[in-house]
């Protein structure tokens, strides 16, 4: 019975010692080997290996995937125009040398975004300084990723890490400005409107004055060649009227009576105050006279 004690025991701290020399690394993580608090090795590819018991060799792992850091608050940085703006970032980054990183950091992933943290915002600050709010809003945010990612990445580099991107989420005024702000562009936009309907009003005046001009001109024409139709056919009148009474001088006195006799007296109540032997009356007292 103490034999079969004995041999259990010893079985079990066989397959304890055994236990503690084999390890697995996921293909997800990195494995730092230490003896004696010295990093002895790191194994980067996945599958089982070996190592001496503790307290002659430890195991710790670190994370090889893609990790991201996102701030959880604008940061305040100041532009060349020295207005106030928050600007948002979030980074892409993962561990490139294992023991770099865990020699700066002790394997602390806390400790390593704090300090991403601190290079994002300081490589943030110095391209943010050199331009207006115009350009890290809208015409150079592309030029700004740029530079603060080469910064970073060179940063990042001396302590273990590889940036895979970096982006601004969000770059805004800060809310003391934003009313001088909005204010401004409504300005802008109303002198522009006011503009805009300035130079309409001179061009409809232009186009008013312009079609009055032609109307005006037209007009006269159309009277002009009125006035020339209705000469050249009183002259055709006339010399058919010289014609045709030409022949007989005292039919055309007549004919003239008549039409004065029609003019005069074209109402009855029309009243003439006229000597009665007067030549007007002439072909009412003998109608057959020469």
């Amino acid at each position: 019975m103490n034999r079969l004690v004995t041999i259990f025991v010893a079985g079990f701290i066989a397959l304890m010692l055994l236990s503690s020399t084999v390890f697995v690394v996921d293909q997800r993580r990195f494995a730092i080997v230490f003896a004696l608090g010295e990093v002895r090795e790191v194994i980067a590819e996945p599958g089982l290996h070996f190592k001496l018991p503790p307290p002659f060799q430890n195991i710790i792992y670190l994370d090889k995937r893609i990790l991201t850091l996102d701030t959880p608050d604008a940061d305040r940085f100041i532009t060349a125009e020295k207005k106030n703006i928050l600007v948002d970032a979030f980074v892409k980054w993962r561990i490139v040398e294992p023991r770099l990183y865990y020699v700066s950091f002790s394997g602390d992933e806390r400790a390593a975004a704090n300090r991403m943290s601190q290079i994002i915002k300081a490589a943030l600050n110095d391209e943010i300084t050199k331009r207006t709010v115009r350009e890290v809003i809208s015409g150079e945010r592309g030029a700004v990723m740029d530079a603060v990612r080469n910064k970073v990445v060179a940063e990042a580099k001396q302590i273990g890490v590889g940036i895979v991107d970096v982006r601004l989420k969000r770059v805004d005024y800060i809310e003391q400005i934003n009313a001088s702000v909005y204010d401004r562009m409504r300005a802008e936009r109303v002198r522009v409107a006011n503009e805009l309907r300035s130079t309409g009003s001179a061009e409809s005046e232009k186009i008013r004055a312009d079609a009055d001009r032609q109307r005006t001109v037209i007009l006269a024409e159309a009277f002009r060649e009125a006035e020339k139709v209705k000469g050249e056919g009183d002259a055709k009148a006339s010399a058919i009227y010289a014609g045709a009474f030409g022949k007989n001088p005292e039919f055309y006195k007549f004919y003239r009576s008549l039409e004065a006799y029609r003019g005069s007296f074209k109402a009855k109540g029309d009243v003439m105050v006229i000597d009665a032997n007067s030549e007007f009356f002439k072909y009412f007292k003998n109608p057959g006279s020469k």
